[in-house]
């Protein structure tokens, strides 16, 4: 299992509700195609799960 993930916001977060905000926030996400190496904690994978249609798992 790999030790980190690599994400890349890939929608506008304008129209989203406060806490899917914070959750993008969270994942250390800021602009469209901003990418982000994190940790593959399960914290991580939970935030990612909820976050689906606005996040890319990028290989």
């Amino acid at each position: 299992m790999n030790k980190q993930i690599t994400l890349k916001l890939i929608k506008s977060t304008i129209g989203c509700t406060d806490k899917q905000k914070a959750t993008i926030k969270g994942l250390g996400l800021r602009k469209i195609n901003h990418v982000r190496t994190l940790e593959n904690t399960p914290a991580v994978r939970g935030m990612i799960k909820a976050m689906i249609q606005w996040v890319e798992i990028v290989k």
